[in-house]
């Protein structure tokens, strides 16, 4: 006969077994559960790249598709060396603001002298730039009226010009950078200058609003009050235009100088300099982030354009007055990035050259009918910059590419969308042919 202590000793042995077979149990469960886990991230991982599957099986805005998203935005930028905390594509304001001189807060009630809205694609690696003129006709918001686009700063800040933006181009601004005279000055002197080809001798003096200018024409590295006055100049006859394309010009030596590999050192300075003289809604580290971004950037995936239009006078007043279609087909290629089914077989060419580019005019042009091209050609007296003009929608940045290797006496050429052919021989694509 068994003993109490028997008994409740065999009643110890049977919980003991009892949880040992609980926990065999729990395991296996949680074992099976850990499989079929990694199974389903390795499927879903394999089919990643494929963004449309996974958007059907988990819908666009969920969580696993956005998680997925970054994934593979990680993957691309460890093959290329770029940062990828930046969103695969938005749309970034610079404001080049003018000073107010009342000595209180910088930022309150200035102009905007400049206005490019910046869309970045960190997945393609491209950039795209619209050069908004600063005489733009618009209404502002807030029955604020007709005014030129550079007053919706002065009236009512940031908002009001992302506002003013929304409303006129149907586009949203992400984030916004806007910088004065001095972040120009202290960033170009931290970068060591700029080297660019100046076109034409300026000189223009303003004791009023401090502006000196005094460039002579030729190659010359701008320090930080030379950049400013060289972007800021238009006593040249073409006004705010000028001064746009200028804009634009200096953007691409800016981007060339940014790649130069001794910038890498010089990139804390530069977003110090960034942290101290601007006003932005991105932090330092989406600065720092943008900053490396740009210069992995191949300078020919930077398209520019600016917003289409044509001058207008009334009384004494200049506007830009904007052309609906044209710009709303700059929007839709620049912005929204559509993209057409390129036909690059039966594309005009043109050449427009100045008297001193005559032969390199005629190589260029041998070139191209060779390569199956019919070519229009125009002689001028005098072109500032040396470009390649897209005139057609059909002429991409990967048609351009491929007309560089082909002919390379246009490798330096500076890529703008034209669909207004402002600079057009009747033409798809136009090369311009300039001192530089």
């Amino acid at each position: 006969m068994k003993t109490v202590h028997e008994e409740e000793y065999n009643i110890f042995l049977k919980n003991i077994q009892k949880e040992r077979d609980d926990t065999s149990k729990f395991i296996k469960i949680l074992f099976a559960i850990i499989v079929a886990v990694c199974l389903a991230a390795i499927v879903v991982l394999y089919f990643a790249e494929k963004e449309s599957v996974i958007n059907n099986i988990f819908g666009e805005d969920s969580f696993i598709a956005q998680k997925l998203d970054v994934y593979n935005h990680a993957q691309d930028n460890r093959k290329t060396g770029t940062s990828f905390f930046l969103p695969k594509r938005q749309n970034i304001l610079l404001l080049g603001v003018d000073t107010n001189l009342n000595g209180t807060d910088i930022w309150r009630g200035t102009r905007s002298d400049t206005m490019i809205l910046i869309n970045i694609d960190t997945r393609e690696k491209t950039i795209n730039a619209i050069t908004i003129p600063r005489d733009c006709k618009v209404i502002l918001p807030g029955n604020h009226g007709i005014q030129k686009i550079n007053s919706a700063h002065a009236i009512g800040g940031i908002d009001m010009v992302k506002k003013t933006l929304r409303e006129m181009l149907g586009v949203k601004v992400d984030k916004y950078i806007i910088v004065n005279d001095e972040t120009v000055r202290q960033f170009v002197d931290a970068l060591g200058g700029v080297p660019i080809y100046v076109e034409k001798r300026m000189h223009y003096n303003d004791y009023t609003g401090k502006l000196f200018i005094n460039l002579e024409k030729g190659d010359t590295v701008l320090n930080g009050t030379q950049a400013v006055g060289y972007l800021r100049y238009r006593k040249d006859g073409l006004g705010d235009i000028g001064r746009t394309h200028r804009q634009q010009w200096f953007l691409k030596h800016f981007m060339k100088k940014l790649k130069n590999p001794a910038t890498v050192t010089k990139l804390p300075e530069l977003v110090n300099v960034l942290h101290q003289n601007v006003k932005t809604d991105m932090s330092i580290f989406e600065l720092t982030q943008l900053a490396n971004y740009l210069r992995g950037i191949d300078e020919s995936h930077i398209e520019i354009a600016l917003l289409p239009g044509a001058p207008n006078q009334k009384g004494y007043i200049s506007y830009w007055i904007i052309d609906p279609v044209k710009t709303q087909e700059v929007i839709n290629r620049l912005i929204y990035r559509d993209t057409v089914e390129a036909d690059y077989t039966h594309l005009t060419a043109g050449i427009m050259f100045e008297t001193k580019r005559t032969e390199d005019a005629n190589i260029i042009k041998t070139e191209l009918e060779e390569l199956g091209y019919k070519v229009n050609t125009m002689q001028l007296e005098y072109l500032p910059h040396t470009q390649f003009v897209a005139n057609n929608n059909n002429v991409t940045t990967k048609f351009f590419d491929y007309i560089r290797k082909k002919v390379p006496q246009i490798n330096n050429c500076q890529y703008i969308f034209d669909p207004t052919k402002n600079y057009s021989v009747n033409s798809d694509f136009t090369i311009v042919l300039g001192e530089k």
